[in-house]
C-alpha cells in the first residue's frame, strides 16, 4: 500500500523508520524542507512539495506529522481524497474546522487514528485492564505528573524555534504534553469540568506557557489532577490512581505498574514492563495497528472522537487559566 508522510521532523522520521521496520516500502514524503534534521536520512524516498501533487499519487493513507496548527491543512484534503489518517496529537490547535474534517472523512470513507501512543504502552494497558475489572473498587482520584526539560528534547536545534515553543505552530506545554489528558479520560472516563493555572515561570525565554496545573472532575465523580512542565530535571512521568480498595501506580521510567490492595496483600504487587521494552515499541505497536486499520481489519483504538475530547480538554485548560474559573464541559 502507498503511504504518504506529511512532515519530516523527529516524529515523522520515527514513523518512517517504523513503517520500514514493518515491511512497508511504498512510502511518499511531503516536505517543506524546513526540518533541522539531516537530509541523508530521507535518501531514496520520492518527495513532493505540494499536497495536491502528493495526493495525485493516490496514497491509501496519510500520516499527518506537520506542526499542530497546520494538521488540518493536510488532513481535510487527504480525508476528502479517501485516505485513512494517522493524525498526530493534538488533532489541531482549535476545534473550528473539525466539522469539516468529519465531513471529509464521511465523504472519502477513510478512518482516523489519533496519535496518542501511550494507549499502546503495556503498563498503561495493564492499568486499564485492572481498572476495567473493578480491581481498585470505586475510583476516588487520579494524578498524572509529567515534567521534562525542553532544551534537552532536540539538542540539534534551538528549542525556542521548535514547534513546542511557538504559539503560531500550536506549541505550549499543555498542547505538547497533552497525553495525560487523553489517557486519564481513557482510564477513568469522561470529564465534566476543568480548572487550570498556567504560566511561563522558568526563565526559558518562551512566549508560551512552560508550566500547568490542571484539575479535573470526571463524570463518575472521581477527581483528577495533571501537572505539566518544560522544566524538570531529571524528567519525571508518572501516574497514581486511588480507589476504595487500594492504589495503582505507573512510572514511565521503568514502565512498571505497581498495585496495592488493602486487606489482600502485605506489600505492593509489581507488573514489570516486558523484558527489553523501550519507548519506540509504543510507536511500533501504534503503526502496526494503523496498518490493520488501513486494511479494514481493525477500528482505531484512539478515534477522532477521542482526539476531539482531548482537544476540548486542552481548550478548557486555556480558558480556565485565562478566565480564572472552572469550565464546564
Amino acid at each position: 500500500m502507498k503511504i504518504l508522510i506529511a512532515g519530516l521532523g523527529s516524529i515523522g522520521r520515527r514513523h518512517l523508520r517504523n513503517l520500514a521496520a514493518l515491511g512497508e516500502q511504498d512510502i511518499l514524503l511531503l516536505r517543506t524542507r524546513r526540518s533541522t534534521l539531516p537530509e541523508e536520512d530521507l535518501t531514496g524516498y520520492p518527495v513532493e512539495n505540494d499536497l495536491q501533487a502528493a495526493l495525485e499519487h493516490k496514497p491509501q493513507a496519510v500520516i499527518v506529522t506537520n506542526p499542530t496548527a497546520l494538521h488540518l491543512e493536510v488532513a481535510i484534503p487527504a480525508a476528502r481524497a479517501g485516505c485513512h489518517l494517522l493524525l498526530e496529537k493534538p488533532i489541531s490547535d482549535t476545534l473550528e474546522r473539525i466539522p469539516q474534517l468529519k465531513q471529509a472523512l464521511a465523504e472519502g470513507g477513510g478512518q482516523a487514528l489519533v496519535g496518542f501512543q501511550f494507549r499502546f504502552h503495556p503498563g498503561l494497558q495493564k492499568a486499564k485492564q485492572i481498572l476495567d475489572a473493578g480491581g481498585l473498587g470505586s475510583l476516588v482520584a487520579g494524578r498524572a505528573h509529567w515534567g521534562e526539560y525542553l532544551p534537552n528534547w532536540h539538542p540539534w536545534e534551538d528549542y525556542r524555534q521548535s514547534y513546542a515553543a511557538r504559539p503560531e505552530l500550536g506549541g505550549g506545554v499543555v498542547r505538547t504534553l497533552c497525553h495525560p489528558l487523553d489517557y486519564l479520560s481513557w482510564l477513568l472516563g469522561g470529564v465534566n469540568s476543568v480548572w487550570a493555572y498556567t504560566g511561563s515561570l522558568a526563565g526559558l525565554d518562551l512566549v508560551v506557557e512552560d508550566t500547568a496545573e490542571i484539575g479535573l472532575r470526571f463524570t463518575s465523580g472521581c477527581l483528577g489532577s495533571v501537572h505539566l512542565d518544560y522544566v524538570q530535571r531529571p524528567p519525571v512521568h508518572r501516574l497514581e490512581i486511588i480507589g476504595s480498595r487500594g492504589t495503582l501506580r505507573w512510572d514511565n521510567a521503568n514502565g512498571a505498574v505497581k498495585l496495592f490492595l488493602a486487606g489482600e496483600q502485605a506489600d505492593w504487587q509489581t507488573f514489570p514492563a516486558p523484558e527489553g521494552f523501550e519507548r519506540n515499541q509504543m510507536f511500533l505497536a501504534q503503526m502496526a495497528h494503523f496498518l490493520e486499520v488501513i486494511r479494514g481489519k481493525a477500528k482505531p483504538v484512539c478515534s477522532l472522537d477521542d482526539g476531539i475530547q482531548a482537544q476540548r480538554l486542552i481548550n478548557a485548560v486555556y480558558r480556565s487559566a485565562q478566565e480564572g474559573q472552572v469550565v464546564q464541559l
